[in-house]
């Protein structure tokens, strides 16, 4: 009952055969209120490794993963229910994924300049990693005006995928032949928003190359 609410260390407790008194611990009341609010993070590689501000911002690349995860089970890849009875089947499914969300991210990565996504990465690298992460400008101008320097309307990851998907390859037969196995190939020209999320996607082969 004494630490039931996490509490207990914050009294002193006098209990006797037929008495009870409790007073608080007003030194480690203060000690407490002093880092309220506030995490300490340790590690355990030397300074020269790794100093105060990389092991907050590595802390801090935490939410990628988590995000990464979240995606990877429910939201884009749909990982599970996995119907497999074998383990390595299971193996398969789970590497398959694992695949398909790297080259997920890769691509949002590419596409960082049609999508609601800060273009400006460098930044973070410098600024105040104990600081309340803040988007930029151009960023937040995206949000806010649902359109890009252009005036094109900005996408979603998923929303720039649909737009992609317009873009179709039809086989056609070949009208007053006598074969019908005469046939041709058409492919719907992109337009400029399409043509410049494959433009951009370019780039992940110059950095995988």
């Amino acid at each position: 009952m004494i630490n039931k609410y996490k509490v207990g260390k914050h009294f002193k407790l006098d209990i006797g055969d037929n008495d009870f008194n409790f007073e608080t611990d007003q030194d480690k009341v203060k000690a407490e209120a002093a880092l309220d609010g506030i995490y300490i993070i340790r590690t355990s590689l030397a300074k020269e490794q790794m100093d105060t501000d990389e092991t907050v911002r590595g802390y801090k690349q935490l939410n990628q993963a988590e995000r990464a995860f979240r995606s990877f089970k429910t939201v884009d890849l749909m990982v599970r229910p996995i119907r497999h009875r074998l383990e390595d089947r299971v193996r398969a499914h789970i590497f398959l994924c694992m695949l398909a969300y790297y080259v997920q991210w890769h691509m949002m990565q590419a596409w960082r300049p049609l999508i609601y996504a800060d273009e400006e990465q460098q930044a973070k690298v410098s600024r105040d990693p104990v600081a309340p992460a803040k988007r930029s400008a151009s960023a937040m101008q995206k949000v806010h005006t649902k359109s890009l320097d252009d005036g094109s309307p900005v996408h979603s990851f998923r929303s720039l995928l649909d737009h992609l998907g317009a873009i179709v390859r039809a086989t056609c037969p070949c009208l007053g032949e006598k074969d019908d196995s005469s046939t041709f190939t058409i492919i719907t020209k992109a337009n400029p928003k399409q043509q410049k999320a494959f433009d951009l996607l370019e780039s992940i082969n110059q950095l995988t190359a």
